[in-house]
């Protein structure tokens, strides 16, 4: 007998492939998503849209309602770049959004659960070992980081207060079909996007920088391992390997069947130089490995992104 589910952004890039492995778990998929940035498309068949807005009335209203047992929370506002220029926008949607949720559900509802996506790269900062796990100090440098950070606090508070079991899983950097290569996408989308139109990618400043790339399927995965989990508990999804992005353009360009040469543009201010986080911890309490390789992730990547968005003529 499957759960009420609720999966918050359940119409966007890695919502919705959560949605849909919850849904062939046979679970009761209820999906509230504004559709800023997801897509009614990406929602799979068997679950139930509602195009809301997480701060609203309405979305409190529907986890009562619907009877939502587990909250799966993928809404926010992902762009670190916009949560510095409007922080007061991210903590709105990012932490009054949660907040929001959480009472609506808590209230005269039936939650007992959330799994939150919440982040690892944002969350640690500028790491002082490499792969960070989850003991590492939080040191976020963006209001995107710090407002999930202060997702997980306030998490724990409703544990303490209220009994409400809780699972973070912090994502390291998440690619894959349905990654949005405009706004607030990752760098794998927007550079397999313009390699397969025929556009040289800018990698911006040496291309030194180094981020954990974990493929969607894999993250999906730690999602299902979560659902039902008691208590408060925190978890890495990573593969605590570093890439740089100039060898990740060559695996892409590779994947891409593409022959342009990479362009280099100034780098962005403040950018984070190093980014790798632990799965150790899921692979021995959860039994969640992480095994997909970039090469295998950036080939079923680029095949989505071949058959979905052809070349321009």
């Amino acid at each position: 007998m499957g759960s009420i589910i609720c999966v918050s952004g359940g119409a966007g890039f890695i919502g919705s492939h959560v949605a849909e492995a919850l849904v062939d778990a046979g679970h009761t998929v209820v999906i509230v998503d504004d559709l800023s940035s997801g897509r009614k498309e990406n929602v799979p068949a068997g679950a139930e849209l509602h195009v809301l807005d997480i701060r609203s009335p309405e979305a409190a209203r529907l986890l009562r309602e619907a009877e939502v047992e587990i909250l799966v929370h993928h809404a926010a506002q992902m762009d670190v770049r916009r949560s510095v220029a409007d922080p007061r926008f991210d903590a709105d949607v990012n932490i009054g959004g949660l907040i929001n949720l959480l009472e609506g559900g808590r209230r005269e509802g039936r939650l007992r659960q959330v799994v939150f996506a919440s982040s690892g790269g944002a969350i640690y900062g500028e790491q002082d070992v490499h792969p960070a796990d989850e003991d590492h100090p939080q040191r976020p440098v963006s209001p995107y980081g710090v407002s999930k950070l202060a997702g997980e606090r306030y998490l724990y508070f409703y544990h303490q207060e209220y009994g409400l079991d809780a699972t973070c899983l912090r994502y390291a950097n998440v690619y894959g079909p349905r990654q949005n290569p405009h706004g607030e996408a990752g760098v794998v989308a927007i550079f397999l996007d313009r390699l397969l139109h025929g556009e040289t990618p800018i990698i911006n400043g040496d291309g030194l920088q180094t981020r954990d790339y974990v493929y969607v399927g894999d993250v999906v995965r730690a999602n299902l391992a979560a659902v039902g989990l008691p208590g408060f508990k925190t978890f890495n999804v990573g593969t605590g390997i570093e890439t740089d992005v100039n060898t990740l353009y060559e695996l892409l360009r590779e994947a891409a069947g593409s022959d342009l040469e990479a362009v280099h543009g100034p780098a962005k201010p403040g950018e984070q130089l190093r980014s790798s986080i632990s799965a150790a911890r899921l692979e021995t309490e959860l039994g969640v490995r992480v095994t997909t390789t970039l090469e295998q992730g950036l080939t079923l990547t680029a095949e989505w992104f071949r058959k979905t968005s052809p070349a321009k003529t």
